[in-house]
């Protein structure tokens, strides 16, 4: 059997090829509970990121459903499960939304990727560098939840926002996905969001509750990333299906993602051999 193993290894490294280096700024963007506006802001920081001249790839790690493909008005052909069993190149998976800002696909055929089978996992990591060929910040759009493929893919990222909002059971559940972040990565570098406040102080104050569990229980700070306000234009960009930053690129929601990226471009985030590391992490289940 490990005989077995190492040649489905050495056949997939083969036809796959080496993969290529890169310093892509690799962040996790997960929530505790569904409901929180978690997909809407990786795909509006995706576009606000792009239009500031980056190239940003995000991968639609929540496999069970394609939110980010109905938000975006997608119709991808391929997706991570096509390339994982081998049926499309890498090269074919992502889609481009706007100049600079691509997404992979990943909700159809992937189920835990701990499951996967020696040569999906030796796929992954010698071919899966060229999804996000060229990218200077890769953004992973996770499930909602602590189950085993997001713990897995925030310890790979190694750089995780946590989306939360003022409701009781959302910064329950955060509290709880933060907690299980640092039992299974305790380097791993964790920032809060706070979605549909009212302005930066209410965030704020949302922010300082959940830190100060957080210091109560398990002994550390959780960090402060950014707020976003609560806006109609975020409903009525997402009933057209466009990123909101794009349609009303100057209501109160677009200034904070601005902000947002403006934070990101601003600070070192320790992207840790990027893309292609992400990966063999991913692949290693989320060892570092």
């Amino acid at each position: 059997m490990r005989d077995q193993a190492q040649r489905l290894r050495q056949m997939a490294t083969e036809r796959a090829g080496p993969a290529p280096t890169d310093g892509a700024r690799v962040l996790a963007v997960t929530s505790g509970k569904g409901g929180v506006g978690k997909t809407s802001l990786v795909a509006n920081l995706a576009v606000s990121l792009s239009g500031r001249g980056r190239s940003v790839t995000v991968l639609d790690a929540d496999f069970g459903l394609a939110n980010l493909d109905i938000l975006l008005n997608l119709n991808p052909s391929r997706n991570l499960g096509h390339l994982l069993r081998g049926e499309a190149p890498a090269e074919e998976i992502p889609v481009e939304v706007v100049p600079g800002f691509r997404v992979i696909p990943g909700a159809s055929g992937v189920g835990e990727m701990a499951d996967l089978d020696p040569a999906q996992r030796a796929r992954l990591v010698h071919e899966a560098g060229r999804l996000a060929a060229g990218a200077e910040f890769f953004l992973i759009d996770t499930a909602a939840g602590i189950g085993r493929n997001v713990v897995d893919l925030c310890a790979a990222a190694g750089e995780v926002w946590v989306v939360t909002n003022a409701e009781p059971t959302a910064l329950t559940d955060a509290y709880g996905l933060i907690k299980v972040l640092w039992s299974r990565d305790p380097d791993a570098r964790v920032a809060v969001v706070v979605n549909g406040v009212a302005d930066e102080a209410s965030a704020r104050a949302i922010h300082d509750r959940l830190d100060r569990v957080v210091q109560r229980f398990l002994g550390r700070r959780v960090g402060w990333a950014g707020f976003v306000v609560h806006d109609d234009h975020v409903r009525r960009a997402a009933l057209r299906q466009v990123a909101f930053v794009t349609a009303y690129p100057r209501c109160p929601a677009s200034r904070c993602v601005a902000a947002l990226a403006d934070r990101l471009l601003g600070r070192d985030g320790g992207a840790a051999g990027g893309v292609t590391r992400f990966w063999q992490r991913l692949a290693a289940g989320g060892a570092r």
